[in-house]
């Protein structure tokens, strides 16, 4: 088996990734797999909602919203309910749930189960991004194990209790990333997002039930609480940021790769002591904290910056997927908005017209620059497009094209002033 590429200084989720035989529920299981599940069915599905929400556990997958807070939402006289595990990973630098796929799919399993019993829901749907083909099988064969031993089914475990699991890809679309662009795929529709309010999902998602969507990462830390304790686990972190996380760091690094490192670990140790520094041992410009939708934060800004979700928002960015993008003197901001805004111009899913309009607009605007035909004013109508399409969306695609492009053109203007001939 390929070692998966992930270090760190601790090993608590991952701990068990280059274990022989991981992947299969016999191996899962001698190295504990499903004992937590079997606990978590002994309690009051309350109080394990209530252990999640003590640990601090947030969402990993970008908005760092309390996990257990986001149970608790969950109507209490509406059924069915459903949980949909997000596995469609597309924010460009984000890779670190395939890892967890692919390497240690009974963890996620297991914490989708628990979730599912905290909730009372009677289905769990993966949805997986298309191009993970391999991750799918994986996955695929870790569900018909666990039906097999008695984890999936009915009457799980004596309980009277009974939940399927079934499986969903999507097509490549970003935007299916969004839990309401998720929600509409899976019920057969475009993956357009919903508007919330009204459409929160944990009151009124997968077919108007309610529905709990959390992504893999965050399901997979809910075994190892109920393991470690809600206090232990929260005292892994930093105050509000319980436990540990899987960052990828990409970019200018001489050891590109996941890491798990405590939350609330400097960004300097994730980039210098585990990452190995910067290429060529170059100066550090930038740093992109939390995917390409994050603001953009200039090497002054990342001196004593600490790697969780407040610290990140303070310094006027956000931890987003934890996707850490490490940008040298050699890198032209210029060439990285057009890169960012082709994306998602290409992405965009066309029901909002700032959107649809805006970064087709932006794209052109950026090229023109590049090409050596801009004029100083288009630097400002740069700015100006994306403030248009910021907060105006029904989704978060807007700003995960405004925010960037924003502090870029503002951080770094000589640079695009540099190429601009009148």
């Amino acid at each position: 088996m390929m070692t998966p590429n992930v270090g760190g200084g601790v090993r608590f989720l991952s701990r068990n990734f280059d274990k022989p035989a991981q992947m299969s529920i016999d191996g899962a299981m001698k190295r504990g797999a499903y004992e937590m599940f079997k606990r978590a069915v002994t309690m009051k599905p309350e109080d394990v909602t209530n252990l999640v929400k003590a640990s601090g556990l947030r969402g990993h997958g970008g908005a760092g919203f309390s996990a257990g807070m986001k149970w608790s939402f969950v109507p209490k006289d509406k059924f069915p309910r459903y949980v949909c595990v997000n596995a469609d990973e597309s924010e460009p630098g984000t890779c670190k749930d395939r890892l967890i796929l692919e390497y240690d799919p009974h963890l996620m399993l297991e914490g989708a189960l628990i979730c599912a019993w905290a909730v009372q829901a009677e289905r769990i749907y993966v949805y997986v991004r298309g191009e993970y083909f391999y991750p799918w099988t994986v996955v695929e064969k870790a569900i018909a194990d666990a039906a097999a031993k008695g984890f999936i089914g009915k009457n799980i475990l004596g309980t009277g209790w009974s939940c399927s699991v079934h499986m969903a890809t999507g097509a490549g679309q970003y935007i299916c990333g969004e839990e309401t662009g998720l929600i509409e795929s899976l019920e057969g529709k475009k993956g357009w997002p919903r508007l919330k309010p009204p459409y929160y999902p944990a009151a009124v998602g997968l077919w108007g039930k309610p529905t709990i969507v959390n992504n893999v990462e965050t399901l997979s830390f809910v075994p190892r609480i109920l393991e470690v304790g809600a206090e232990k686990f929260a005292a892994m972190g930093s105050p509000k940021n319980g436990g540990t996380g899987l960052f990828s760091l990409s970019g200018c690094v001489k050891n590109c790769g996941v890491y798990e490192i405590p939350m609330g670990t400097p960004l300097s140790t994730l980039i210098y002591d585990l990452g190995g520094g910067l290429c060529e041992d170059r100066k550090l410009k930038a740093v992109i904290p939390g995917g390409s939708s994050s603001h953009i934060l200039t090497a002054d800004e990342c001196g004593n910056l600490k790697l969780d979700f407040e610290s990140v928002a303070a310094a006027g960015s956000m931890l987003g997927s934890a996707a850490v993008m490490v940008i040298d003197e050699t890198v032209s901001i210029p060439r990285l908005t057009l890169w960012m805004a082709r994306f998602y111009a290409h992405e965009s899913c066309g029901q909002c017209t700032p959107c649809r309009e805006g970064t087709g607009w932006m794209v052109r605007l950026v090229k023109r620059i590049l090409e050596g035909k801009g004029r100083k004013r288009d630097l400002d109508e740069l700015y100006e497009i994306a403030d248009n399409i910021d907060g105006k969306t029904i989704c978060a695609l807007g700003q995960a094209v405004a925010w960037p492009t924003k502090s870029y053109v503002k951080k770094f203007r000589h640079e695009f002033e540099a190429l601009v001939k009148e």
